[in-house]
């Protein structure tokens, strides 16, 4: 009995560590990021299309961290945020409806977040690039609601080229994923007719290790 227990734990181990996926790199073990930039190229957007007006906001005050084995990025856990009042569509009167009590309401809930919770299907497109999927809670105007991202993440060894950016290794993130804004409490009477209630959200940033 106990030789047949002792088989079944090791065939566990064995799978789950056949499954176990992340990069071929130079780092090993647990590796930190952190995406604070003060030049501000780190971006979350969102796209609005209705048949009356498309919409493009843009955030580049993007921060946050998260945390993974370089050998199995199942292990990520970490979050992003973003504050509401930084979004700007490119039409300031715009942008000050975006922000009032209500659409968002930036004044009495200042930040948007993404929480990591879970990741599945990852995907090795190269040593150093995988293709992810990643549920998270999604929270905006004070309403958390459960997403799914299509997540790239590209590790980058730290050479000459990427410390013109920062020291130590990079890892570039490329997230898209989608919200309904009904759900999320917003109601106006323009909702589905001049800004979509089906929100497209991308982030792009590059992070920098901590370590």
């Amino acid at each position: 009995m106990k030789r047949a227990l002792k088989l079944i734990i090791l065939t566990l181990f064995v799978v789950s560590y056949g499954f176990a996926q992340g990069f071929k790199v130079k780092a090993t073990g647990e590796q930190t990021f952190s995406f604070e930039d003060e030049v501000g190229r780190n971006q979350a957007m969102f796209f609005s299309s209705t048949p009356l007006e498309d919409v493009t906001g843009l955030s580049n005050d993007v921060k946050g961290t998260v945390t993974f084995d370089v050998s199995d990025v199942s292990t990520l856990k970490g979050s992003i945020s973003i504050s509401a009042a930084s979004l700007k569509t490119g039409i300031e009167l715009r942008d000050g409806h975006l922000q009032s009590e209500n659409w968002l309401d930036a004044e009495s809930y200042p930040e948007i977040t993404f929480v990591i919770k879970n990741v599945s299907n990852v995907k090795s497109l190269e040593d150093n690039k995988l293709e992810v999927k990643v549920i998270g809670d999604f929270t905006a105007h004070g309403v958390t609601k459960e997403v799914i991202a299509d997540v790239t993440m590209t590790y980058l060894d730290e050479s000459e080229q990427t410390k013109k950016k920062a020291p130590g290794d990079l890892l570039g993130v490329i997230a898209k994923f989608s919200i309904v804004l009904s759900d999320y409490e917003v109601e106006n009477m323009v909702l589905g007719e001049k800004v979509s209630d089906n929100i497209d959200i991308t982030i792009t940033v590059i992070g920098y290790n901590t370590k």
